[in-house]
């Protein structure tokens, strides 16, 4: 797997000063996505974290304005990574169909990676989007912050696999619902097989990625493919 250098274009309303341009700034992204995995967001602070670093609250505080927008700031940078992997999986790919399975391989397998980014454990940021994803836009001010375009990462990204959709099928009237229930469906079964195993039809286990994708893969095509006389 390649190391590579990429600095992913994240909304600067999250940040102070942007973490990946310092040595410093990525080790608090790094220990930070690690420190949430092992405790939870809520337990999570900026004290813990800087002990973790063997730093101080204050140095946090330089690249961002408190946790909220921290936590914001890593679903963006996986979602602006997400983009990016799908970007890099498809791009020798002519056919449509087969562009959208790289779609939903890449969005549930991350273990199967071609490239990855020195300072960040794709692999537990994944983990942290499956359980807590959506706290970065389930809240009480996600009007406000939609308007400040922090979730602009995640519409670019649901706008890229709907505009795959749409090369599938032109005429299919919900290619972005499509495209965000399809991310949300990942996420979900992945949650759902390990923790409410009564809410999916996949077992966790070994083959645990391998049966999403099949599933999404059933379901998406499925709503693609299908004639909408034949149904009543």
């Amino acid at each position: 797997m390649a190391q590579i250098s990429v600095v992913l274009n994240i909304n600067d309303e999250l940040i102070v000063r942007d973490p990946q341009q310092t040595v410093l700034g990525q080790r608090i992204v790094r220990e930070g996505i690690v420190l949430i995995d092992e405790i939870g967001f809520e337990a999570f602070t900026f004290k813990k974290l800087a002990e973790r670093i063997s730093s101080t609250e204050a140095s946090i505080y330089r690249y961002f304005k408190n946790k909220h927008l921290f936590f914001v700031y890593l679903i963006n940078w996986y979602w602006e990574w997400t983009s990016f992997r799908i970007s890099f999986n498809t791009m020798n790919l002519t056919d449509a169909k087969e562009k959208l399975r790289q779609v939903i391989h890449t969005i549930v397998d991350t273990s199967q990676k071609r490239a990855s980014v020195e300072y960040v454990d794709t692999d537990i940021l994944h983990r942290i989007v499956v359980t807590e994803g959506t706290k970065a836009y389930h809240g009480k001010y996600v009007d406000k912050e939609n308007k400040m375009g922090f979730f602009l990462s995640y519409k670019a990204l649901c706008k890229k696999i709907a505009l795959i959709m749409s090369e599938i099928n032109e005429s299919y009237p919900y290619p972005k619902s499509l495209a965000s229930t399809l991310i949300e469906t990942a996420n979900n079964n992945i949650y759902f097989a390990e923790h409410l195993p009564r809410l999916t039809d996949i077992e966790y286990d070994s083959s645990c990625s391998a049966s999403i994708e099949a599933m999404l893969e059933s379901m998406i095509f499925s709503c693609l493919l299908c004639d909408p006389s034949n149904v009543k």
